[in-house]
């Protein structure tokens, strides 16, 4: 997975490196990191990604917003977008289903689990790019 190009949103750093660790034992060496929402959107707008990696509880903009705003654009609509969240409430979810993400995780999580999630998420991505191609 090493041409593999990760996002990863969270408010909180250390968040954000734990997950970046756990992505690099995957093989996945691009891993950029947004502190909110409007960064977040900003380096998607001039960096392509194949994944994105989103916290729903951020400051100023929720992970939930961010993903709307990422379906909401055309460039978009195929990029998956895994949430993870401390958020797993039923409702919660289910809004998270509607707004097109890809795949949901809840904090605290395993590596493993979040190493699964990913994968399932790009695997996803390379079908529909496959499709797309042929």
């Amino acid at each position: 997975m090493a041409a593999v190009r990760v996002l990863v949103v969270d408010d909180l750093l250390t968040m954000r490196r734990l997950i970046a660790a756990i992505l690099r034992e995957l093989g996945i060496t691009q891993i950029a990191e947004a502190s909110n929402g409007p960064k977040a959107l900003e380096y998607l707008a001039h960096h392509p990604v194949d994944l994105l990696i989103c916290d729903w509880n951020m400051p100023g903009m929720t992970g939930l917003e961010v993903l709307q705003a990422v379906r909401a654009d055309p460039r978009f609509k195929d990029l998956p977008v895994l949430m993870v969240t401390a958020e797993g409430s039923v409702e919660q979810v289910r809004d998270a289903i509607a707004a097109g993400v890809t795949s949901y995780v809840v904090k605290p999580f395993l590596p493993s689990t979040l190493k699964l999630h990913t994968r399932k998420c790009l695997k996803r991505h390379q079908r529909l790019a496959s499709t797309v191609a042929q």
